[in-house]
């Protein structure tokens, strides 16, 4: 049986991305020319020196394909906990240094008729082989990252990350250089690839379009929309892309300057990518949330000082 391209590398690409990460992008602003009585807000972020982010990221994704009257079915979940700690932040330019790492994680795959493959991280026991990958890369720094007020990256050492972008976006939100009200979006763009039959690579243009949905108790709700720029109407194409596409909603801490949480979702169906008859299921859901913050001594004790 024929099968797409994807179906067999997906879910260990999906688990890996997910785990460390992908490249951030460049945004354009297009804040709404109306001028509106609602106050403004600075969007930046503001991490320090000496803390610790630690946020539990939870991907559950499920594909169904029918070629040729047989369906296949696979199941992909991860539940990890990612963590960044802040080296540096420099006073003069603002901008804060990073060290991303994954500390464990709980992953699972099923794969058609196949039995279901199950490894957690903290129960000591080597991992299926599926898992290999991963396990070399939990607890070690990924990538040392050097960002300005807007998320944008300056400076990227990757260690053991991926650049890989399956829609998920970066590690940061990117943000617009100036306070923007409620109900202005922003765009950031970025590229995607498709094999088309013939073996030729098709570039995709995408832009992700933010729009600050409100402000409450210091908490900004902002919603995302993957949009591709590049039409598409080869089945085949699409199937390749969807699962690059997804719409969600993030909460930022004005205040702290930080991400709260992010939900992102895909479903689609794609008809026709490998005959007439054939069709592709994606169904996916990305929640992450930050679940603590810690902050050394030796910070601590520099704050106090500035207080004094």
């Amino acid at each position: 049986m024929t099968r797409i391209a994807f179906s067999a590398s997906l879910p260990m690409t999906l688990l890996l991305a997910v785990l460390v990460g992908s490249a951030g992008a460049q945004q354009t602003n297009n804040a709404s020319p109306a001028v509106q009585a609602e106050p403004a807000y600075l969007l930046h972020y503001q991490l320090k020196a000496g803390e610790t982010l630690q946020y539990q990221v939870t991907h559950v994704a499920k594909t169904k394909t029918r070629i040729r009257g047989k369906d296949e079915l696979t199941n992909v979940r991860s539940l990890s906990t990612k963590v960044w700690n802040v080296e540096s932040v420099d006073p003069a330019t603002g901008q804060m240094t990073f060290v991303h790492m994954v500390q464990d994680t709980e992953l699972s795959q099923k794969i058609g008729e196949a039995d279901e493959v199950r490894w957690d991280s903290k129960s000591g026991e080597d991992p299926p082989y599926q898992f290999e990958a991963v396990k070399a890369t939990l607890g070690k720094p990924l990538t040392t990252v050097s960002i300005n007020g807007q998320g944008q990256e300056k400076e990227r050492e990757s260690h053991a990350g991926t650049k890989a972008n399956l829609g998920m976006g970066g590690l940061t939100l990117p943000l617009p250089p100036k306070a923007i009200k409620v109900g202005d979006t922003w765009a950031v763009p970025r590229q995607t690839h498709a094999r088309l039959a013939g073996g030729q690579v098709k570039r995709i243009d995408v832009r992700e379009l933010y729009t600050l949905k409100k402000v409450q108790t210091g908490v900004a709700t902002i919603t995302v929309q993957s949009q591709p720029i590049t039409p598409i109407s080869d089945p085949k194409v699409k199937s390749q892309v969807v699962q690059q596409l997804s719409n969600g909603t993030i909460k930022f801490d004005i205040d702290a300057g930080r991400v709260l949480s992010k939900q992102l979702d895909w479903d689609e169906t794609v008809v026709g990518f490998e005959g007439a008859e054939s069709m592709m299921e994606y169904r996916a859901r990305l929640n992450e949330t930050l679940v603590e913050t810690k902050t050394s001594v030796a910070a601590r004790s520099i704050d106090q000082l500035k207080l004094k």
